[in-house]
């Protein structure tokens, strides 16, 4: 039975996105029927977390995945020193980075390439330069490359130059919302627009907040924002435009809070510069909640015509699709059965599916 260490030490609680993949990943993997052992090296911050989803034993490696040095080093060499403590036949590393050196063969998931497409939108500049080396190491180091999108996929053959018969594409899906109650939505209300993600630069929240001012106050929308870590650095766009009675910004929320939104919500809006996909936009079509969405290839991508699309530098663009998800009851409706064939395509079974497919041939070293 090929055991495969599983690589987790990004896995803190606070990373939104890439731990969803990772966990959602792993969860439906145990629920196939598959020939793999798995075992799970966490940081010391996961190894405190809920470990049920995961389908095989957990290990905690004493390294903090908040501490981005210490991080670095783990995931460079640390992940190749237990793969052969634990006599491991393949590594997957689900977050991006991985390890520099192929003791073993290794998988690693590369979400997307913002540091080398959009590197002015990065939180901290200083780090860049750092993630992009450690980006090419696990590129060149992985015996196969896993991507989420085709956009993500074109990138890294522009960026890192891979070989192409190394790189698979694999989606990912979202997590349905069967206690949204969509009923306790009212169409002919003040509307309420949901938006979620962490507060890095390219997500482009201060845009979606700058194109109120531009919505007629009569119908103006309460914008909700959630996933805030700490001091909220919108807060002083908020302050700045006086629309306190208007935004309201949140903290990471429950799956009770979270679905308690979805069936209050109009709409959902991503207005991202950039992104790898787009599990937020997903998540609400499955709910039955219209999306609203920044006109860029990826998005595109994942919901085709299940949208409303804006151009995401422009805040008088956002206002008029703004206004017409409030005002175009016929054609929110039909944006939610469009949202509902179009989230059908997407499952986690697909992908654990697609994944397990890629450790094989990482495994066999096929091309």
């Amino acid at each position: 039975m090929p055991k495969v260490l599983v690589d987790l030490l990004s896995y803190t609680g606070t990373k939104g996105g890439m731990e969803t993949y990772a966990r959602e990943l792993y969860r439906a993997i145990g629920k196939a029927d598959t020939e793999f052992e798995f075992v799970g090296l966490a940081s010391k911050e996961g190894f405190k977390l809920d470990q049920s989803w995961f389908p095989g034993e957990v290990i905690d490696s004493g390294i903090s995945g908040e501490n981005r040095f210490l991080w670095a080093f783990g995931e460079l060499i640390m992940v190749t020193s237990w793969a052969k403590r634990i006599g491991a036949d393949l590594i997957h590393s689900p977050a991006t980075l991985g390890t520099m050196r192929r003791a073993v063969p290794s998988v690693i998931t590369m979400h997307d390439m913002l540091y080398w497409s959009r590197p002015d939108l990065m939180s901290t500049g200083m780090y860049t330069g750092p993630v992009k080396w450690m980006e090419r190491r696990g590129s060149k180091a992985a015996t196969r490359i896993l991507t989420i999108s085709d956009v993500s996929r074109d990138e890294i053959l522009t960026y890192l130059k891979v070989d192409p018969s190394r790189l698979d594409v694999v989606p990912l899906s979202g997590t349905a919302s069967p206690s949204a109650d969509r009923s306790k939505h009212e169409p002919h209300a003040q509307g309420m627009l949901l938006a979620t993600g962490n507060r890095r630069p390219h997500k482009n929240w201060a845009g979606l907040i700058r194109a109120l001012p531009f919505v007629n106050e009569e119908i103006r929308p309460r914008v909700v924002i959630t996933g805030s870590h700490g001091h909220d650095p919108l807060l002083a766009i908020v302050e700045e435009l006086d629309l306190q009675e208007w935004v309201e910004l949140k903290s990471w929320v429950s799956t009770e809070e979270l679905e308690e939104l979805y069936s209050h919500a109009t709409a959902m809006v991503m207005p991202s510069f950039c992104d790898g996909f787009s599990l937020p936009a997903l998540e609400a079509m499955m709910a039955g909640v219209p999306v609203l969405l920044s006109d860029i290839p990826v998005y595109r991508e994942v919901a085709q015509d299940a949208a409303l699309y804006f151009e995401p530098t422009d805040p008088e663009s956002i206002a008029r699709t703004i206004t017409q998800a409030l005002t175009d009851h016929e054609l929110m409706n039909a944006l939610v059965a469009r949202g509902h064939e179009r989230a059908k395509v997407f499952s986690w079974e697909k992908t654990a599916n697609g994944t397990l497919a890629t450790f094989r041939k990482a495994l066999s070293g096929q091309r």
